[in-house]
């Protein structure tokens, strides 16, 4: 079926022909009549050799319908996308595992299973974005739901509450989240355990003079060091890359995170369990009593935790941790809200980082076009000096996102004499002192990837607004 510019093609009928051939011969299944095969075939193609290998192949009749080749691409690389790894795991009988498998290929970090009143889908998220895969029967939908249940030491029979649990697949851990609505539970499966040994700081996207302000800080025997952004800015693989440098033989790195995301060998550990009252602060209280060198806290949800954090830096111990602001000196800002004094977040932090993931665009399909003075926010129409940006198309290289992989930028303030007064006197507008540094702020940085046409103004809005 066509609809919406898209061929859909359900479950039953993907299956009817392998990945493979359907590149081979750019066709997508329509239907299946009781003698018949029927296929979208490209335009471009020799129909008739086509359906000849074809016959060959289903020993039936085979029907083509000729379309445009670009709904051919697009139908291949939704229903059939091609992988760049080489897991030869995936198991096609087992759909769960297939799905899994599958988005770990395509470097996923959710999956979402969503149940609607004639159907259900299956979407995964790729470089932030939700993208749909696959279409459920309603039937099937439920199978799938009591598999995970089971894989995941669930109630089954429990349909009216949500339920969070854990399996393993593929050495990765998966976090699942069962939540009732309308027809039916949603599910989602968050990718963990993957193992950060393979995390480098050097290709995070820290500018030189950063790097260096960066690991000069972390380097520090005492202290605390803090990474701010919203939720999938990357904050996590940040602080693994930076575990990775510190984890030497000589030092006791303790960790509790929520959820365990990375794996590293060398460092220990723990998943955070608030129902049984394993909490930020709580555990931080018992880390002190293990002989630490290194902590890393998941995030700094509280004053009681802000201010363990704060006590721990002072007694010797180096602090990681995440925070949720918009900006690094909005950091600084949060914490004097939860109360800690001034003068200890003066005499406490080396560096404060904030970071978000920018989407860069698709080199294969990016547009160029005129910049509408309009779609400019207002604080910028006088400093934009660019006509022409890029626009995100969209092609089967790019999974028709119009991205491909995202680029991390950072806005960083490294804690200075100068800095730690301006704590001391709360003082808000820091821009010149930060100028001044060499360090420029994200939405400067979110600029200049529009002004190179590497990302598109769409991408980078919402940074732009927020002033940060």
């Amino acid at each position: 079926m066509i609809a919406n510019g898209e061929i859909l093609v359900d479950d039953e009928m993907k299956s009817v022909i392998t990945k493979e051939l359907a590149w081979h011969y750019s066709i997508l299944p329509k239907e299946k009549l009781e003698d018949t095969l029927i296929f979208y075939v490209d335009n471009k193609d020799d129909k008739e050799k086509v359906i000849e290998d074809l016959q060959i192949i289903f020993g039936t009749d085979i029907k083509l319908i000729p379309v445009d080749s670009t709904l051919i691409e697009k139908g291949l690389s939704i229903n059939y996308r091609k992988s760049n790894s080489k897991n030869t795991k995936t198991n096609p009988e087992d759909f769960l595992e297939y799905i899994i498998s599958e988005s770990i290929d395509f470097g996923s970090s959710d999956i979402h299973f969503e149940i609607y009143k004639d159907e259900a889908r299956v979407r995964i998220r790729i470089d932030g974005i939700l993208i749909e895969k696959n279409k459920i029967n309603k039937e099937e939908y439920q199978e799938i739901v009591n598999r995970i249940k089971i894989q995941s030491n669930l109630d089954i029979t429990e349909k009216r509450l949500p339920q969070d649990g854990r399996t393993r697949i593929s050495d990765f851990d998966i976090r699942v989240s069962i939540l009732p609505t309308l027809y039916g539970e949603k599910i989602v499966l968050r990718i963990l355990g993957q193992d950060a040994s393979n995390i480098d700081i050097n290709k995070l996207g820290f500018e030189e003079i950063e790097q260096l302000h960066y690991i000069e800080a972390i380097k520090k025997s005492n202290g605390i060091v803090l990474i701010s952004g919203p939720t999938g800015s990357g904050k996590t693989t940040t602080l693994y890359a930076t575990l990775k440098i510190l984890n030497e033989t000589k030092r006791n790195i303790v960790t509790v995170e929520d959820p365990i995301e990375y794996t590293l060998e060398g460092i220990n550990q723990v998943q955070l369990k608030e129902d049984i009252g394993l909490t930020f602060a709580s555990a931080l209280r018992s880390f002190l009593r293990q002989d630490p060198d290194v902590i890393m806290l998941g995030e700094i949800r509280d004053k009681e935790t802000a201010e363990m954090a704060i006590r721990a830096a002072l007694t010797g111990h180096l602090v990681l941790s995440t925070i949720h602001t918009n900006s690094a000196w909005g950091t600084i800002s949060r914490l004097i809200d939860m109360g800690v004094p001034p003068f200890l977040l003066a005499e406490t932090i080396n560096i404060s980082v904030a970071q978000r993931l920018v989407r860069k665009l698709c080199i294969n399909c990016k547009k160029k076009t005129i910049l509408n003075e309009n779609d400019i926010p207002n604080l910028y129409k006088s400093l934009l000096r660019i006509k022409e940006h890029f626009l995100a198309v969209g092609c089967d290289k790019c999974f028709y996102t119009g991205y491909t992989g995202r680029r991390a930028i950072y806005e960083i303030i490294p804690m200075d004499e100068i800095m730690a007064e301006n704590i001391k006197e709360n003082k808000m507008d820091i821009s010149s002192d930060v100028k001044e540094n060499g360090f420029s702020k994200l939405s400067e940085k979110a600029l200049e990837m529009l002004q190179t046409g590497e990302t598109s103004l769409e991408e980078v809005y919402s940074i732009l607004i927020n002033r940060s």
